[in-house]
């Protein structure tokens, strides 16, 4: 058996890319790999870029910054893996129009799961960027179904303790841009946390 995990650092890019949808060059950072300098990081996208498996638009309104996404390609690719099987990535995740139109939100969402795994890290708990899940369909009862910005799995306690409690939540951002009436049901089951956002 190797010992060698060859491309783990690009798996997880992508894997991340295919279940969060986008993130820009620094969100992608702070996911994947914080503790080295940022030019390794964009040196992985680009190689992703080349290789297919991402894509980018830049922003231009934004200070011309970066947002990447998973081509086909690379969602196809991706959600052979364990860690994203039955995963269903959404159908426009890989159109750079769709991209642009919703960067907007998805950035916003994509900010909120780095403060979940930001500080689970500070704290010592466990909540892994492949534990922020992007909308996942939840049926709650005559054809009705809640559709989260996030499922998020979190465990307090260190990674190799029994006795930290696994915490699961829905998690819906708020940017404001909509009434009340637009508002998901609640689902009894399940704690919902609503992040507002400016």
């Amino acid at each position: 058996m190797i010992g060698v995990d060859v491309g783990s650092g690009d798996r997880l890019a992508l894997g991340v890319l295919a279940q969060y949808r986008m993130a820009t060059t620094e969100q992608m950072h702070r996911v994947i790999a914080p503790g080295v300098r940022v030019e390794q990081t964009r040196r992985r996208l680009a190689r992703l870029r080349e290789e297919g498996l991402v894509d980018r638009i830049t922003l231009p309104q934004a200070r011309r910054t970066r947002v990447w996404f998973p081509t086909a390609y690379g969602v196809q690719l991706a959600c052979e893996w364990p860690e994203l099987r039955g995963r269903r990535p959404s159908r426009t995740v890989s159109d750079p129009t769709a991209v642009r139109l919703k960067a907007g939100h998805t950035l916003t969402v994509t900010e909120t799961a780095l403060v979940f795994l930001e500080d689970a890290h500070r704290r010592g708990d466990v909540c892994e960027p492949l534990d922020w899940i992007p909308e996942v369909h939840h049926p709650i009862g005559s054809g009705e179904a809640v559709i989260p910005d996030a499922l998020l799995y979190y465990r307090r306690g260190p990674a190799d303790g029994d006795n930290g409690s696994m915490l699961r939540a829905f998690v819906e951002v708020d940017r404001a841009t909509m009434g009340p009436s637009a508002s998901p049901p609640s689902c009894p089951r399940t704690n919902a946390f609503t992040a507002t956002c400016p």
